[in-house]
């Protein structure tokens, strides 16, 4: 029987065991509270300050970009945006109608936020809405303790005040993709709203245009509501870009090419500098930097007139009669004298075959001046005949054929000058003496870029090795080193093409310049990008405007003024226009009047603005202080001529010439081209 003593001793047998559990719990969680207050301290305290203190990052404003004399080309205002982190939030249709509620979204909007979740990691943000206005984004930021996931911004937009009139040039700016953030490990990336620079000089000084993110630290309850502001770091400004580029001459450059598929270039013939490079038509930048909408994109890829394509670098055609002046000089190198001459009756004849000159009834009796300010084909053929092709392909190329400059803008093309070497690598056959007389003309498997052109022209016009420039230099540009032509010869090809322009029978007699002192001195030029077949010949060759678009002639001119002291070159290029002298010749004219007016100070051509409206007289107007293709995809395939080629970021590769060589049919006749190969185009029409 148990006793009292038995009961006792168990009880306190009990408790003590009690006891002793609850000291070691107590002595536990003791031991346990001292660890965290003294040695897990300051990673609580961070911790706690995290969840009181909430950091918004500023997004940097990106570099100005500014043309010759300091007017910003590329600037930015301030705006304001929405961006949601997908693994933040927890109902993604729900937050988006509660966001649709404030901001104005339409369905278009919805499926891209949506698709864009979808491709992007989870903790990358995703923008929902850029510039609203501030009644929305105060709205927002109301509700944002309900909104898991959102996360206001405020930051910079990329403003382009010229519009059009600059896209080919500056390019634009746009989210960055997953490969932009593979091949950076920049955190600024990841920024919500943050943008890279995508085509032209944007992507090529990105992150010289970058700058770095700024930060304001906010005080916020439980709920996320802000209770006070405890500090602001401002962003850091990217660094400035000059430019050689004219904005005004740029503008009107832009505004006098409205309407065509052409390009023009204006170089300074001393230091190679580029005052204007212009292609039409063109793309509106501001509408990328926003995101451009599916309906615009899809416009623009279908337009057969390219406006992705930066011809002036890209765009590849046959130089046809501008060519000619190489082609004199290398016959003058070769020995053949300024009296040289021939009767042009309207046909050369190579074997059974005739080469036609672009004058149907022909020229008459023409030696080395008459035949090129009245661009003889028949006088070109014959000397050509007695040089050869490999004699013009090494004058061709210290013109710049068959050059890449290094220019900051992506995907220039190096054009073609074929001779003997070149043709028995590519098709491994013998060069044909009916390919000669094409290549004489600038016709044949010859092509050429519009600057490619300028720079000709530039050279020609100072007699040295002038290279071309885009980013403003810090120091004087050296001289040139001479082109190792006598002055002789090229005083010859000077006079033949003041003659063009200034002799009552000159080609471009409607590209006079009307400035008092001013003489221009040029080249019309006319390439086909069809074959004229003998029976059309025989029933009446059909003119352009009786040709669809796309298969009526290049028309191509280049000049230089003044004759007197040169100063500009300019190379035009106007698309299908028909001919040199009747579409590119008076472009060239006004706009280099427009530069020497500008220059002395004279009244000014009237002229559209491209863009908005509401662009900034001076730079510390734009939010920042101090001082390039379209979106991923393919171009379509391009018609024959080569200025299709494909746009910067979407190179599917080298477009194509199909049709074959006239005059080169018969005994001499050239090979069928391989598909990859640049094949022979049409003899020219002349100017």
């Amino acid at each position: 029987m148990e006793t009292e003593a038995d009961r006792i001793r168990i009880f306190s047998r009990r408790a003590l065991l009690l006891g002793g559990a609850q000291a070691a719990v107590f002595a536990t969680l003791a031991a346990r509270m001292g660890y965290l207050s003294i040695f897990e301290n300051n990673r609580y305290t961070l911790q706690a300050e995290d969840n009181r203190v909430s950091i918004r990052p500023i997004l940097p404003r990106r570099g100005l970009i500014l043309d010759r004399k300091g007017y910003p080309l590329a600037l930015n205002r301030q705006d304001y945006r929405l961006a949601v982190v997908p693994e933040e939030v927890e109902d993604l249709e729900a937050t988006l109608a509660a966001i649709r509620q404030i901001v104005p979204l339409d369905e278009d909007d919805l499926e891209k936020v949506r698709t864009q979740i979808k491709r992007v990691p989870g903790f990358m943000p995703v923008e929902v809405a850029r510039d609203i206005d501030w009644q929305a984004f105060t709205a927002i930021n109301v509700k944002l303790p309900n909104l898991s996931g959102v996360q206001p911004v405020q930051g910079y937009n990329r403003y382009y005040p010229d519009g059009e009139a600059v896209a080919h040039v500056l390019g634009y700016v746009g989210a960055p993709n997953e490969k932009n953030i593979e091949k950076d490990p920049d955190p600024i990336l990841r920024l919500p709203g943050f943008k890279v620079g995508k085509g032209g000089l944007e992507e090529t000084f990105d992150k010289r245009l970058r700058g770095r993110a700024g930060a304001d630290r906010v005080e916020v309850n439980a709920r996320g509501r802000i209770l006070r502001s405890l500090g602001r770091t401002e962003d850091t400004p990217g660094d400035p870009v000059t430019l050689t580029l004219d904005r005004e001459l740029q503008v009107y450059s832009a505004w006098r090419l409205q309407g065509e598929a052409a390009s023009a270039v204006v170089m300074d013939v001393h230091t190679g500098e580029i005052l204007s490079l212009c292609s039409t038509p063109a793309f509106d930048p501001n509408d990328f930097s926003g995101g451009i909408r599916t309906k615009v994109w899809k416009s623009l890829l279908g337009d057969e007139r390219h406006p992705l394509l930066n011809k002036p670098l890209q765009g590849l055609y046959p130089p046809g009669s501008t060519f000619k002046m190489v082609v004199t000089l290398a016959a003058l190198e070769a020995g053949i004298t300024p009296k040289e001459s021939v009767v042009c009756t309207g046909r050369y004849m190579l074997g059974n075959h005739g080469f036609h000159c672009w004058k149907r009834g022909g020229h008459g009796y023409v030696d080395m001046r008459r035949a090129m300010f009245q661009s003889c084909d028949v006088w070109y053929y014959d000397v050509s005949r007695k040089i050869g092709v490999d004699a013009i392909a090494r004058m061709a190329r210290r013109f710049g054929f068959g050059e890449k400059f290094e220019l900051p803008l992506p995907s220039q093309r190096a054009g073609l000058v074929p001779d003997t070497e070149w043709k028995r690598k590519r098709y491994g056959k013998a060069w044909l003496t009916g390919e000669t007389l094409n290549a004489s003309i600038g016709q044949g498997y010859m092509q050429a870029t519009p600057l490619q052109l300028a720079v000709m022209t530039a050279r020609l016009a100072s007699g040295r090795t002038v290279v071309p420039r885009l980013i403003k230099p810090e120091k004087p540009i050296a001289p040139a080193r001479p082109l190792g032509i006598p002055e002789e010869h090229l005083a010859i090809v000077r006079q033949a093409m003041t003659d063009v322009v200034n002799s009552p029978e000159g080609t471009a007699r409607v590209a006079r310049i009307r400035l008092p002192g001013v003489t221009l001195a040029g080249k019309t030029g006319t390439a086909q990008v069809r074959r004229i077949t003998a029976a059309e010949r025989r029933s009446g060759v059909l003119s352009n405007n009786q040709l669809p678009w796309r298969y009526r002639d290049h028309a191509l001119f280049v000049s230089y003024a003044p004759v007197e002291a040169p100063r500009y070159a300019c190379a035009v290029v106007v698309d299908h226009g028909g001919s040199g002298s009747g579409a590119a010749s008076p472009m060239a004219r006004d706009i280099l009047t427009f530069a020497l007016a500008q220059e002395r100070n004279m009244d000014l051509p009237q002229r559209q603005t491209f863009g908005p409206q509401q662009a900034p007289s001076a730079p510390e107007a734009t939010g920042a202080t101090g001082n390039i293709g379209p979106v991923a995809g393919a171009e379509e395939a391009a018609p024959a001529s080569s200025s299709a080629a494909p746009s910067a970021p979407a190179a599917a590769g080298e477009g194509q010439v199909t049709a074959a060589a006239a005059g080169a049919s018969g005994g001499e006749a050239a090979p069928a081209p391989a598909p990859d190969a640049a094949a022979p185009v049409p003899a020219s029409h002349g100017g």
